[in-house]
């Protein structure tokens, strides 16, 4: 029976192996880990901008509603709830639409103090 001696080489090849594997391992697990982070944070972005643009709405929205309180109702022909009903939807989309095509500011101004709370 022959027993071979053991290869101080071969021995620290397997050493370096099993370190490029552990390293590569850890280097994946980490890309990964930051990929998921930037992921999360560009949805957490998004969905900081939308709110930010939903309060804008809703505050021109309250403000429109109490301009048009200003204004005397039309003594000839009156209001209908269907038509006080009908003028708090439309004012409802104009805010909406007005927010997303930039508004007053109001909602990039938040925006910006609000991101730069979050870093």
């Amino acid at each position: 029976m022959q027993i071979n001696g053991i290869n101080a080489q071969s021995g620290f090849n397997s050493l370096q192996s099993a370190q490029t594997v552990a390293e590569d391992t850890t280097f994946s697990d980490q890309l990964k880990k930051a990929q998921t982070q930037v992921t999360t944070a560009a949805k957490d972005d998004k969905k900081l901008r939308d709110t930010c643009k939903d309060f804008e709405a809703m505050y021109l929205n309250l403000m429109y509603t109490k301009m048009r309180e200003t204004v005397p109702d039309n003594p000839l022909f009156g209001s209908s709830n269907g038509e006080k009903i009908m003028q708090s939807m439309m004012d409802t989309e104009l805010t909406k639409q007005m927010a997303n095509a930039g508004g007053v500011g109001l909602a990039d101004m938040m925006y910006k103090q609000l991101s730069l709370s979050n870093k």
